[in-house]
């Protein structure tokens, strides 16, 4: 579902939640007395003190994971760097071979995280990627055919693997978001939030037009921003893939 959609409704129902609170509070203000009405706010406040605990419980969880495939996404370009590197230590033939698959294989990477939410496209550059992981590997056992110095072809295929491993854990953090029932109570208890500013308003027969409507606002934009770092083919925070692209660019310059 679109972001904007997502925050237009949930402003909506932000400012909706507080004009219903507030029509209750009126009704109900005459029936309450001083003492009621302060017990009423101390509830409010501490609903609201729930919310501001659900969201930066919320938001730290989101940005762990952002920070996690930012992390990841510098660990794998430099072990493809590391594995070009070391594929110098390879015969000629096989050597000329591995760049060639290892520029392959960096478009095919830059195209996967440049898909978005694209599931065809991206389970065919998924395909794609392991038939040239599988091209890769299948040059080990000729390599080591030639050069039998264990040192110099386990240096690579330790690279090789750590290649492999890294875009499995790309893959494992790109999948793995905050469970929606977390998100979901999260709207709720923001929903309630507001409906309880309203209804003190109510019953102070004061609307504060301004100041709820910037409260209401402030809670749509964070938790969007929430959500935003938490998927990753979609929104405006996303993993910059420069480390790739650097590569690329360094390998397409490579006379190999």
């Amino acid at each position: 579902m679109s972001e904007l959609l997502i925050a237009a409704v949930m402003l909506v129902l932000l400012i909706g939640a507080i004009e219903a609170g507030y029509r209750v509070g009126v009704r109900a203000s005459a029936s309450l007395n001083d003492q009621a009405r302060s017990q009423v706010g101390t509830i409010s406040a501490g609903i609201l003190g729930l919310l501001a605990l659900l969201l930066g419980f919320t938001f730290g969880m989101s940005l762990s994971r952002f920070e996690l495939r930012k992390e990841l996404a510098t660990k794998e370009s430099n072990a493809i760097a590391t594995t070009y590197l070391r594929s110098r230590l390879l015969p000629e033939q096989e050597r000329k071979e591995v760049v060639s698959l290892l520029r392959n294989y960096i478009d095919a990477r830059l195209e996967f995280f440049r898909a978005g939410i694209d599931q065809g496209k991206l389970s065919e550059i998924r395909d794609r990627t392991q038939r040239l992981q599988g091209e890769l590997w299948s040059l080990v056992p000729i390599a080591v055919q030639k050069d039998q110095r264990e040192i110099t072809t386990g240096l690579f295929i330790e690279s090789l693997n750590e290649v492999f491993d890294l875009e499995s854990q790309r893959l494992a953090a790109t999948e793995n978001h905050v469970p929606q029932g977390i998100l979901l109570l999260l709207f709720i208890v923001a929903v309630i939030a507001v409906l309880g500013v309203g209804y003190g308003c109510g019953l102070a027969k004061m609307r504060h037009l301004f100041s709820t409507t910037m409260l209401a606002i402030l809670l749509m934009l964070v938790t969007v921003a929430i959500m935003d770092l938490d998927r990753p083919g979609r929104g405006l925070i996303k993993v910059g893939q420069n480390s790739l692209i650097r590569l690329q660019e360094s390998l397409q310059k490579d006379g190999l």
